[in-house]
C-alpha cells in the first residue's frame, strides 16, 4: 500500500498548474515544479521549488499539465519514468483524454492515474481521481486523501473511463443545449437563466440523482418515455460550437462566444467567478454542518438498482 504522500512535483506551470501547486503549498505539501521558465519563477510562489530539468529527489507523485495531447503527454511520461523508474505515482491533468492510451508505452502502467481539477482550481471544491488501466485501488485513494489535504472534496473512480464522471453529465447536458440554441428553441440567457434558478439550487441541496427521488421515479419514469426519445441523439460533436471556434469565437478570452465580451476585463470577470464560486462552496459547506447529524439516506449498490 502507498504511503502518505508528501513530496509533490507539478510538470508545467500554466495557470491551472500554478494554482494547483499553489493548493499543495498552502496544505504544506513538499512542492516542486518543472517548468522551461523556472530561472524567471525562482522565489516567486515561496514555498514552491521551481526547476528546469527533474529534480534529483524523487517525488512521491507528479502531476503533467502540458497541452492536451497524446504526443505531448507520453513524451512526458516518458522523462519521469527515466529519472525515477517506477517510483512515483504519476498522474495526467487531462480532462478528456483516455487513460488507457495515455498509458501505452509506460514501463509501468501500474503507477499510473488520472486527476481532473476545473477551473479556478484554487477555488473549485472538486477534484477527480480516476485509476489508469492498472492502477490498484490503494493508489488510487492514497492521492484522494492527498487532495482531500489540501481542502478538496474528491470523486473517486477505480475504472478508466474518457472524460472523467462530471465532465461527461456537462457534455450530456450542454450537447441538448447547442441543439436547442441552433434550432431557435431557446437562447444562451434562456438556459443560464434555468441553470441558475433551477437546475443549480436543486442540484445544491439534492444532488442530481437523490433529487429524483424526492419527486418521485413513478414521474420522472413517465416522462423519460415522452422527452426521452425527442432529445437531439449523442453521436457526433455540435458543428455550431466547433464552427464558433474555428471563427476565433471561443468565449471570453477571445472577446466573443456565446455572449459578447468585447471591451471587457477578462482578468476582473475571472477573478469575480472565483471569489463567487468560493462564496457560494463555504455556505454550502456551512449549511451542510448545520444539518449534520441529520438521518442520510444510504445509496444503493449497483446490484440493487439492477435488480440482480
Amino acid at each position: 500500500m502507498t504511503a502518505s504522500l508528501n513530496k509533490v512535483l507539478i510538470y508545467g506551470y500554466s495557470v491551472m498548474g500554478q494554482a494547483v501547486s499553489g493548493t499543495f503549498a498552502e496544505a504544506g505539501f513538499d512542492v516542486h515544479v518543472v517548468s522551461s521558465r523556472a530561472g524567471a519563477l525562482a522565489g516567486s510562489a515561496d514555498p514552491v521549488t521551481f526547476h528546469e530539468t527533474m529534480p534529483a529527489e524523487t517525488p512521491d507523485l507528479v502531476i503533467e499539465f502540458v497541452p492536451e495531447n497524446y504526443e505531448d503527454k507520453q513524451a512526458v511520461y516518458k522523462e519521469i519514468e527515466a529519472a525515477y523508474g517506477g517510483a512515483p505515482l504519476i498522474a495526467s491533468g487531462t480532462s478528456g483524454l483516455d487513460l488507457v492510451k495515455l498509458a501505452d508505452g509506460l514501463a509501468h502502467p501500474d503507477r499510473f492515474l488520472g486527476v481532473h481539477y476545473f477551473m479556478p482550481a484554487e477555488s473549485t471544491a472538486v477534484v477527480e481521481v480516476m485509476a489508469g488501466p492498472s492502477c490498484p485501488r490503494d493508489d488510487v485513494d492514497a492521492v484522494s486523501d492527498a487532495m482531500k489535504r489540501t481542502g478538496k472534496e474528491t470523486v473517486v473512480l477505480y475504472r478508466p473511463v474518457v472524460g472523467f464522471l462530471i465532465n461527461r453529465l456537462q457534455h450530456i447536458i450542454l450537447h441538448e443545449c447547442y441543439y436547442l440554441m441552433e434550432n431557435g428553441v431557446a437562447g444562451p440567457d434562456d438556459i443560464d437563466m434555468a441553470a441558475r434558478l433551477m437546475l443549480g439550487p436543486r442540484m445544491c441541496l439534492n444532488g442530481l440523482v437523490q433529487q429524483k427521488d424526492v419527486s418521485g421515479l413513478k414521474i420522472h419514469a413517465d416522462a423519460q418515455r415522452s422527452i426521452v426519445p425527442e432529445l437531439h441523439p449523442i453521436d457526433t460533436p455540435n458543428p455550431m460550437i466547433q464552427n464558433m471556434v474555428t471563427r476565433g469565437e471561443g468565449g471570453l478570452g477571445d472577446g466573443k462566444g456565446f455572449y459578447d465580451w468585447a471591451g471587457m476585463d477578462v482578468a476582473e470577470i475571472r477573478a469575480r467567478a472565483g471569489r463567487r464560486l468560493r462564496k457560494l462552496t463555504e455556505f454550502l459547506r456551512q449549511e451542510a454542518a448545520d444539518e449534520a447529524g441529520a438521518p442520510e439516506p444510504r445509496p444503493r449498490t449497483r446490484e440493487e438498482l439492477l435488480g440482480e
